[in-house]
């Protein structure tokens, strides 16, 4: 049986894992997903440390094949102290734009002992597609806690993941 290879030019739809992780400190809020989760822990990080939207960035530049967020915006420039993930969220999404590409969703999940989710989540979706320009729909935030098990459980680090199904422009 002769198989058929798909060359990646020719397929219209690509998709890329983006995943983060950071180590949670004292002291609130929680920055996730571009809003400001009341929360008595906080992500360390060199930028804002958010955690989601890092995911989000390296889940559309992987479906690009372009550079990893550490490539576009390292941890040892000066400039990237302290800078909104939501800026570099833009930023990387541009390229990806003009790459031919533009979204066809994201589905997302955060693993999180602490805070509950679920009453933030919708303003997350919504700041994600503001982000983005992009269609409420597009965009979709599952959370996990840790049940108590391994760093996520013991409110050591918060982790989140994204899967983004692009498709080329016409």
């Amino acid at each position: 049986m002769q198989e058929k290879q798909i060359k990646l030019d020719e397929s219209a739809l690509r998709i890329g894992l983006g995943e983060d992780s950071h180590r949670l400190a004292k002291g609130g809020p929680l920055r996730l997903g571009g809003i400001d989760v009341p929360h008595d822990y906080h992500t360390l990080g060199h930028s804002d440390a958010d955690v989601l939207l890092h995911a989000v960035t390296d889940a559309l530049l992987g479906a690009a094949g372009l550079a990893d967020i550490g490539e576009l915006f390292p941890n040892t420039d000066p400039e990237n102290k302290d800078r909104d993930s939501a800026e570099m969220l833009q930023l990387a999404y541009e390229q990806v734009v003009a790459a031919g590409l533009e979204i066809v969703n994201l589905d997302c999940v955060v693993n999180a002992q602490q805070p509950k989710l679920g009453p933030y989540k919708q303003a997350i979706r919504k700041r994600l597609s503001e982000i983005l320009s992009v269609n409420l729909d597009q965009v979709n935030l599952k959370s996990k806690t840790g049940e108590g098990v391994g760093p996520v459980g013991e409110q050591l680090v918060i982790q989140a993941r994204c899967v983004a199904l692009l498709e080329k422009r016409n």
